[in-house]
């Protein structure tokens, strides 16, 4: 039977390329987004939930607005499509922003709650039960047209693996150190190029697979 995939994260599941100038709106092709790309290897239906600037839960934010709350939008997302059996959770870039003040175990609560939301009884029993796979994103580099913007993020961001693969063993889902098999790109520290959409999806892939058996 087919399974049904729902993506949730922010800019780098939606496909932004590495920016060059700020303020200018690009995406990666379909055939090379990861999501795209896992849902070939594994001929899953895709719902692809990738929304730039998205954070874990750090509250509204004051420069793109308080929709940008992952709380809010996984809500949203599970329940305007069903049923899924499997969601992808990747969120906690953005998080890592200055004007956040948010600490590494502070970035983790709000992935607890993401957990607790897809976890908890109501969506679980509204789709029939569903995986999910936590994916700790590859750390930043505080370089490029948004350095300003992600102020000592890096250091926060290579502190997340660790915290977000407790988390998901408290929880019993699937986990993902993104970081392990891509990085970032140089030209901003925070996005990624065509080439490294493509390992993430395949690696994704064989994810899904593992939760499967």
């Amino acid at each position: 039977m087919t399974q049904t995939v729902l993506t949730f994260g922010d800019s780098n599941t939606h496909g932004t390329p590495p920016i060059t100038v700020r303020g200018i709106y690009a995406r990666h092709y379909a055939s090379t987004r990861w999501p795209q790309v896992m849902a070939a290897q594994t001929g899953c239906t895709l719902i692809e939930e990738g929304l730039p600037g998205r954070t874990a839960c750090a509250g509204a934010d004051p420069e793109m607005g308080a929709h940008m709350d992952g709380h809010l939008g996984l809500r949203v997302a599970l329940e305007s499509h069903g049923p899924i059996d499997v969601l992808t959770i990747m969120l906690g870039t953005n998080d890592c922003k200055a004007h956040f003040g948010l600490t590494a175990e502070g970035i983790t609560a709000g992935v607890a709650g993401l957990l607790a939301i897809a976890c908890g009884e109501a969506m679980q029993t509204r789709h029939g039960g569903f995986k999910v796979l936590l994916i700790c994103p590859p750390p930043v580099l505080e370089q490029g047209p948004i350095a300003q913007v992600f102020y000592g993020g890096a250091a926060k961001s290579r502190a997340l693996p660790p915290l977000y693969a407790a988390l998901a063993k408290n929880w019993g889902v699937g986990f993902l150190n993104a970081g392990e098999h891509i990085e970032v790109s140089q030209q901003d520290g925070v996005h990624y190029d065509a080439a490294t959409h493509k390992i993430l999806g395949k690696v994704v892939a064989e994810n899904i697979a593992i939760l499967a058996q």
